[in-house]
């Protein structure tokens, strides 16, 4: 595991870090650190050994706003979609966004019109309705909230079983 994930003092989520940098925010005392991985890292010298910690709290409260809402964009469509194509469930690196009303035919891009889809299934639906090319959803699209959304982000990165163990997700 290469994250680190960032609680907020009242152990609300803030984010996810790289391990060099939750290192460096536990150094300078400004998180305490929940639990650790059970890998470690050494200085150059091997004098110095510390665990990489995986779930971290910051020791101040941080005020944040939250957004009312996922901004769309390609990369959030493809997160909602769980990175797999909601017409075959290809779970290739190679998505791409398909609107399932197309823009020429007055389609407009949001989350409820717009899936991630491989480029076979793209390419064949074309210009047209997914009914016109005889293709089905295996998921209908939605506005994800910004819970589903950190749930699924969390997923995919493996970080929601070590968040369900200490009892915050």
């Amino acid at each position: 595991m290469d994250s680190c994930i960032i609680l907020n003092a009242d152990y609300t989520f803030l984010n996810v870090v790289s391990w060099q940098k939750a290192i460096t925010l536990m150094v300078k005392g400004k998180t305490e650190v929940l639990k650790y991985t059970e890998r470690v890292v050494r200085n150059f010298e091997r004098t110095v050994i510390m665990k990489i910690p995986a779930v971290m709290k910051l020791i101040n409260i941080i005020r944040i706003i939250y957004r009312a809402h996922v901004p769309f964009n390609k990369r959030n469509v493809i997160v909602r979609d769980e990175f797999e194509c909601v017409y075959c469930g290809d779970k290739s690196k190679l998505l791409t966004v398909d609107h399932v009303v197309p823009l020429s035919k007055g389609g407009k891009s949001t989350f409820e019109n717009c899936v991630a889809a491989c480029k076979k299934c793209n390419a064949k639906k074309s210009n047209r309705l997914p009914s016109e090319a005889s293709m089905y959803f295996r998921r209908k699209p939605f506005q994800p909230t910004i819970a589903e959304f950190l749930r699924l982000k969390l997923k995919k990165l493996g970080l929601d079983v070590v968040l369900k163990e200490l009892g915050v997700y």
